[in-house]
């Protein structure tokens, strides 16, 4: 959720921290700060607010010194104050976190009856004043840290450096990433390899409950039970580059102009063209025997989940259940031992999603992993391994990250259904076909943005907004509003059409614009005919068909948008755009901050 850095250097770091920070500012912007050891003296800088904030007061006030620390804040405990920014100081340390502390309370209640006085209201001083009684009772560095970890309930992402100790950098991680990253003479620590990028593709990523004792010419390395452990260094893919937005007006807008080559990226990984056949990266798994998926996801991960419910379904005849990460063990779920869990995360590191993988877990289920970031925690923890090829998406609302997950989806539901048999070699051919195509249907869908952008003013005064769609279209409805709520504020819900006469239908007026999903295919002439049903009442509508739908049904609709034809197989990821680019522009109209939009962080790493 936060980002985290931190340098041991040759020469000054200050400038270094910010620009890692940078990188990292799509993973939580309340507040930033840095702080840095000189003559064995902290210097510390921290303001509320976007990072900018932070950049200016260190232009004005620079901070020397050759190691720090350095935080972009996602406020959990505390509001976003500077007073609540981090670094955290407490006598001779000072300390980052990303994370929770569950049990932060009786530790305070603790330190406080001791007469320690803090100065902010987050669960994260108390790792600070923790280590610092250590110290004070005559502990090294290294040993107060050894003793204070298991103290720590909750998750968390650790970086502590020490006043009398220049040359020291220590990290630590429960529940939340953590990055190593090796230089020549310099070491880091990192919130992932991102914020490393413009420092070193030397990395190591460190497991869980692993803490790291970093020298300007050394790196020791310790499991939870304080043994020291070798974790092997990798050459890092991420480039600083891939965070320019080049000539994009937002890192949003990038993204979704690149879903047609990311998707194209993914699906090289799922098919093979020429024989027609899919094929995923783990060959031997057995899926024969799966009679029963377990889907579990959080937001957007969650609505391709949904989606690949009616696949798994339809082409494998698979049952599927899905549930929210978040909701997913209270419900006590009964699972069959030896059953399929399917997570799906841009991350990996989801704290939900990774708590209900390892519940998962425990109840003897084999794990299959959707993720993006194939040396995420929830990778290293699969059975089958499913990434996707996004590449780093910095835009908060997700966008090639879905519809890279639904590419992966379709293709893991056809190669289910061919190992059980559900599929002929013909009908795997066309799924094969059909995939194939999207790359082509993604851009000719890019080509409308015009015809979007057009739209959104009669969308941007809107209070409410609603969606509809049948089948996966009803998730992909869900999606559209969610992407109008996160990046525009407008307030928007989803329904599957036939469900509007049951009681939202209540919701209509002419002030009510209602967007939906309609493709030519099984479902159209319903779907229409519960369009109808909300003009009749006065409802605004916009259409979103391919040009067949549209001539059919667009006659009296507020507008509409003419989408290429594509079979339905693919129409999810085709009509993703539009919903992606309405509410972008809506969101431009409204001048809001589309890439980083209020009250959100990209990757959640706390639950």
């Amino acid at each position: 959720m936060c980002g985290i850095v931190g340098i041991l250097g040759k020469s000054d770091v200050a400038g270094a921290l910010v620009e890692g920070l940078q990188r990292l500012e799509y993973r939580g912007y309340d507040s930033a700060g840095v702080c840095t050891v000189q003559d064995r003296h902290f210097a510390r800088r921290r303001a509320e607010g976007k990072l900018r904030n932070l950049a200016q007061k260190l232009e004005a006030d620079p901070l020397p010194g050759r190691v720090g620390i350095a935080h972009t804040r996602w406020a959990t405990h505390g509001a976003p104050t500077e007073d609540n920014a981090h670094p955290h100081i407490a006598g001779d340390v000072a300390v980052v976190h990303n994370g929770i502390i569950e049990n932060f309370k009786p530790l305070r209640d603790m330190l406080q009856a001791e007469g320690r006085t803090f100065l902010s209201q987050t669960d994260s001083e108390v790792v600070a004043h923790l280590v610092s009684r250590e110290l004070e009772g005559g502990a090294t560095p290294v040993e107060a840290v050894r003793t204070v970890l298991p103290m720590l309930h909750g998750a968390f992402a650790l970086a502590l450096i020490f006043r009398k100790d220049p040359d020291l950098l220590i990290g630590a991680r429960l529940g939340a990433p953590l990055t190593v990253g090796y230089g020549d003479g310099e070491n880091y620590l990192g919130s992932d390899a991102l914020a490393l990028a413009g420092l070193t593709r030397r990395i190591a990523y460190l497991d869980e409950g692993d803490w790291a004792v970093l020298r300007r010419d050394s790196v020791e390395i310790f499991d939870r039970e304080n043994r020291p452990v070798l974790r092997p260094a990798v050459e890092s893919g991420v480039s600083a580059q891939l965070t320019d937005k080049g000539n994009y007006r937002h890192y949003m807008l990038k993204e979704i102009y690149e879903q047609p080559l990311v998707v194209a990226q993914t699906l090289q990984s799922y098919l093979k063209p020429l024989q027609g056949q899919v094929a995923l990266p783990i060959p031997d798994f057995d899926f024969a025997g799966i009679d029963r998926v377990q889907i579990v996801a959080c937001g957007t991960s969650y609505y391709a989940g949904m989606v690949a419910r009616y696949w798994i379904e339809r082409f494998a005849r698979v049952a599927v259940d899905i549930d929210f990460a978040s909701e997913f063990r209270y419900r006590d779920p009964v699972l069959k031992p030896g059953g399929l869990a399917l997570f799906i995360s841009q991350s990996g590191e989801t704290a939900d999603t990774l708590a209900a993988l390892r519940h998962a877990r425990a109840e003897g289920q084999k794990i299959a992993c959707v993720v993006n970031v194939p040396t995420s925690s929830m990778a290293r923890e699969a059975d089958l391994l499913l990434p996707t090829h996004a590449g780093v998406e910095i835009g908060v609302a997700s966008t090639k990250a879905f519809t890279c997950q639904l590419a992966v989806l379709a293709a893991f539901a056809a190669n289910l259904a061919r190992a059980r048999g559900k599929l002929s070699p013909t009908e795997e051919q066309e799924i094969v076909k059909h995939l194939a195509e999207a790359p082509a249907a993604l851009n000719a869908a890019l080509d409308l943005e015009q015809a979007v952008a057009a739209i959104a003013p009669l969308i941007a005064p809107a209070r409410d907004v609603l969606y509809l769609g049948r089948g996966p279209d009803f998730p992909m409805a869900m999606e559209g509003a969610l992407k109008l709520k996160e990046i525009s504020y407008i307030h928007a819900e989803a329904y599957a059409a036939g469900e509007m006469k049951h009681g939202p239908i209540a919701l209509i007026d002419d002030q009510v614009p209602v967007i939906v999903l309609a493709p030519s295919g099984p479902l159209f002439e319903k779907t229409v005919s519960n369009m109808q049903e909300v003009r009749a009442r006065g409802g605004k509508v916009i259409l979103i068909s391919d040009a067949e739908g549209v001539a059919e049904a667009g006659e009296g609709c507020m507008a509409t948008i003419s989408m290429p034809g594509v079979h339905p197989l693919i129409a999810p990821l085709v009509y993703a755009v539009p919903i992606q680019l309405l509410a972008y522009h809506v969101a431009v109209l409204k001048g809001t901050d589309v890439d980083q939009p209020r009250n959100l962080a990209k990757s959640v790493t706390v639950e």
